[in-house]
């Protein structure tokens, strides 16, 4: 089994701005430059399942245009972690101790009164489970939160205690990386 794990083009929101769950737009000519890559890249005849904010529907959009062998679904559990209060606002300006205390319960601190790193992995982990039930292969057009979620899910991890655990790289924006692994499938 194959799974691409897609990243939306840049957002088109101030850099340093906390924006994770904020349904913003991202830039249309990157969006497109992306969808041109991903077509020539993908094989024939792949579930793509997308998060419904904007900038990763733009994204499927444009691929659709490119690719009509494609079949195309919304997932909710494929949105970016929700920061709550903390979203739209400068990552400078939240409070350090709001910032440690994430750092100190990684796992369980719900940011800005939003979500916590458990409850995205326990959605990423459903979507995974539910995708490799149903798709021997297939795309997920996403967010740098999710893919990190994914690839830990894929190795069997379903939880992460602390913050060093946690991926420090995902895909540049409009880019993927491709997760093979071979027990899963449908």
């Amino acid at each position: 089994m194959t799974v691409w794990l897609v990243r939306h083009a840049q957002p088109r929101i101030a850099p340093g701005v906390c924006y994770g769950a904020l349904n913003i737009a991202a830039d249309a000519p990157a969006t497109q430059q992306a969808a041109e890559q991903l077509a020539q890249a993908l094989p024939n005849a792949l579930a793509v399942w997308v998060s419904p904010l904007q900038r990763c529907e733009q994204l499927a959009q444009a691929l659709r245009g490119l690719r009509p062998d494609l079949t195309f679904k919304t997932d909710g559990r494929l949105q970016e972690m929700n920061f709550g209060v903390w979203e739209g606002q400068r990552w400078d300006a939240i409070a350090r101790s709001e910032l440690d205390g994430w750092t100190d319960n990684f796992s369980q601190w719900q940011c800005g009164g939003g979500e916590s790193v458990a409850q995205l992995m326990q959605r990423v982990g459903q979507a995974w489970d539910a995708f490799t039930a149903c798709c021997s292969s297939g795309v997920w057009i996403c967010h740098a939160g999710v893919i990190r979620a994914a690839g830990l899910i894929a190795q069997g991890q379903r939880s992460v205690v602390h913050a060093g655990q946690w991926p420090a790289q995902a895909p540049a924006f409009g880019q993927w990386v491709e997760l093979v692994h071979p027990s899963a499938g449908g």
